[in-house]
C-alpha cells in the first residue's frame, strides 16, 4: 500500500509551509512517528512525523513552499524492513594472482623541460588610453596584468585595475547567499509592519537592582532546594512588576482593532527567548495569577521547548504584552519593537555598577536601564511614563509591592 503523506495544518491561519530540512533520504526505511522533516511556517518550525512505517519517496525539495494538505512524500507500507539496516554488498573473494617475477627496475624517465615562454616587447606595456587611466588612478603599469596581445595592457584592464593602497592580498573574499526561513521572513515582515503601521514611541528609566539582588542572594539556594532545582531569576520579578503595572494602567494592556480598542482583564505575558531557530516569543498565560515559583517554572518549560524545537504555534499566540531581555547578550540600552498586535513591550538590559546619588551621597549600585516602547495611537504619554515608573517602583521595593511584605511566604519557602 502506498500512503500519501500530506502537510498537516499547524494552525487555523496558516495556509502554507516551507520544507526546511529533510531528516531522511529518498528510499530510506522510516518508522512510524519518526521525524522525517522540519517544516517552517510563518510562526514556528515544526517536525513532520511519519504516519506509518515503510520506505519513503520524497516529493518535495528542501526550500520548496507547499500548501497545507499537499502531498510531500509517499510511504510504501508493504516494504519489508531491512534487517539491521541496509546490508553492504558482500565483496567477492579476490582470486590470488600468480606470483610473478619482480620486474626489472626501469631507469627513471627524465621529465620534459618546458622551454621558457618568449617575452614579448608588449608585455606590461599599456596602450595610450590605458596609460592615461592608470596615471589618473596613480597605478604603476607593472602592477597590472595585461590581457591584450602579447600581454599588452588594454583600456579595459586599466578601467578594472584597483589600486592596492597597501591592502593585504590573498585573503578570503567569498560570499554566501542563503534563503531566509519562512519564520524569519515572517518576523521581518511583522517588524516592518510594526514600524510602519504603529505610532511607536519609547520611554526610558533606570532601576536600582540592589533590593532584588539582596533577595536573590538571601533566598536563591533555599528556593532552588525547595522547588526541585528551579532557579530564582530576574524574570519572575519583572513579570510580577509588569502585571501589577498593567492593572494600574490598563491602556497598556489593550490593542487596536480598526476603530475599536480591545481591553483585557488578564495578563498573558510574551517572554522573548532565544532558540536554535532564532528568537521565539512564547506566552505565559494569566501571569497575574502565578506565584514566583509558577512564573519561573513556566518560563523554564517554554524555554526548554524552544531550545529543543518543540515550541508550537499555540505556545506563541495570544500575548497581551511582551518582555524582552537584551541584557543577557550585553545590551546596555535599546528601543525594542512592538510585537503586533500588542501595544507595548518592555526591554530589559544589562546590569552595570554605576555611581548614583542616594540621600545626598554618591553610592555605587547595580543599575539597569529599562525601556518601554508603546503605540501612541492608544497609549498616551501619561500612561506610558506612569506604567514604567510603576515597574521601577515595584522592582526597587519588591518586598512591599510584589511580596505583600513577606519574601519567604511569597517564595513559598
Amino acid at each position: 500500500m502506498i500512503l500519501e503523506m500530506k502537510v498537516p495544518s499547524p494552525g487555523e491561519s496558516i495556509k502554507e509551509v516551507e520544507i526546511a530540512t529533510w531528516l531522511v533520504k529518498d528510499g530510506d526505511y522510516v518508522e512510524k512517528d519518526q521525524a522525517i522533516a522540519e517544516v517552517d511556517s510563518d510562526k514556528a518550525t515544526l517536525e513532520l512525523p511519519a504516519e506509518m512505517s515503510g520506505v519513503i519517496t520524497l516529493k518535495a525539495e528542501e526550500g520548496d513552499t507547499v500548501a497545507v494538505g499537499a502531498v510531500v512524500c509517499l510511504i510504501d507500507t508493504d516494504a519489508a524492513k531491512p534487517a539491521g539496516g541496509a546490508a553492504p554488498a558482500a565483496e567477492a573473494p579476490k582470486a590470488e594472482a600468480p606470483k610473478a617475477e619482480a620486474p626489472k627496475a626501469e631507469a627513471p624517465k627524465a621529465e620534459p623541460v618546458q622551454a621558457p615562454a618568449a617575452t614579448s616587447y608588449a608585455a606590461g606595456t599599456p596602450s595610450p588610453a590605458a596609460r592615461k587611466i592608470l596615471d589618473e588612478k596613480n597605478i604603476a603599469p607593472a602592477t597590472v596584468s595585461g590581457t591584450g596581445k602579447g600581454g599588452r595592457i588594454t583600456k579595459e584592464d586599466a578601467v578594472n585595475a584597483v589600486p592596492s593602497m597597501g591592502t593585504p592580498t590573498g585573503g578570503s573574499r567569498g560570499t554566501e547567499r542563503t534563503k531566509l526561513s519562512m519564520l524569519r521572513r515572517k518576523v521581518a515582515e511583522r517588524l516592518v509592519s510594526a514600524k510602519n503601521e504603529t505610532a511607536m514611541l519609547t520611554t526610558f528609566n533606570e532601576v536600582n537592582m540592589t533590593p532584588i539582588n539582596q533577595i536573590r542572594n538571601e533566598y536563591k539556594d533555599a528556593f532552588k532546594a525547595k522547588h526541585g532545582g528551579l532557579g530564582l531569576g530576574f524574570m519572575s520579578f519583572f513579570t510580577k512588576a509588569v502585571t501589577r503595572a498593567l492593572q494600574l494602567y490598563p491602556d497598556v494592556n489593550s490593542m487596536m482593532d480598526g476603530d475599536y480598542k480591545i481591553a483585557y482583564d488578564f495578563a498573558d505575558i510574551s517572554i522573548a527567548v532565544s532558540g536554535p531557530k532564532g528568537l521565539m516569543v512564547p506566552v505565559v498565560r494569566n501571569a497575574e495569577l502565578l506565584t514566583f515559583r509558577g512564573i519561573e517554572a513556566e518560563i523554564k518549560r517554554l524555554a526548554l521547548r524552544a531550545r529543543d524545537g518543540q515550541i508550537t504555534v499555540d505556545d506563541m499566540t495570544g500575548g497581551t504584552f511582551t518582555i524582552t531581555n537584551g541584557g543577557v547578550f550585553g545590551s546596555m540600552l535599546s528601543t525594542p519593537i512592538i510585537n503586533p498586535p500588542q501595544s507595548g513591550i518592555l526591554g530589559m538590559h544589562n546590569i552595570i555598577e554605576r555611581p548614583i546619588a542616594v540621600n545626598g551621597k554618591v553610592e555605587i549600585h547595580p543599575m539597569m536601564y529599562v525601556a518601554l516602547s508603546y503605540d501612541h495611537r492608544i497609549i498616551d504619554g501619561r500612561e506610558s511614563v506612569g506604567f514604567l515608573v510603576a515597574v521601577k517602583e515595584a522592582l526597587e521595593n519588591p518586598v512591599e509591592l510584589l511580596m505583600n511584605g513577606d519574601a519567604k511566604r511569597a517564595l513559598e519557602l
